[in-house]
């Protein structure tokens, strides 16, 4: 790979953590809630880690250097938010890929 993809990897990571910092300032007003898991940023997480580790699943309909960009924006955007928010999300979306990856894995 060149340099440019890295390029690309490292400026989506930003403006996806960037952008959920931003956002989360904006939903949430209180300084942090314990134990409460937020839909959107868990379905955000999942479909995060889903493009990132199992982008070579996904050859047919996306390709990686793209699969991968989005990824990593979606999980900058979830681990970006506002400090204690995006921990029980990220830890779930982890879990729940792997365990796709497993699966399919060992069903190709």
């Amino acid at each position: 790979m060149s340099e440019n993809v890295y390029l690309i990897y490292l400026i989506s990571f930003i403006i996806g953590s960037i952008g959920g910092l931003l956002f989360s300032y904006k939903q949430h007003g209180e300084v942090f809630i314990y134990n409460k898991i937020d839909i959107l940023a868990l379905i955000i997480a999942i479909v995060g880690w889903i493009l990132l580790i199992n982008f070579n699943f996904l050859i047919f309909i996306l390709n990686p250097i793209i699969s991968i960009s989005i990824g990593l924006f979606l999980i900058a955007f979830v681990i970006g938010m506002r400090p204690g928010y995006g921990r029980y999300e990220t830890f779930l979306a982890i879990v729940i890929s792997a365990l796709i990856y497993g699966l399919s894995s060992l069903l190709l």
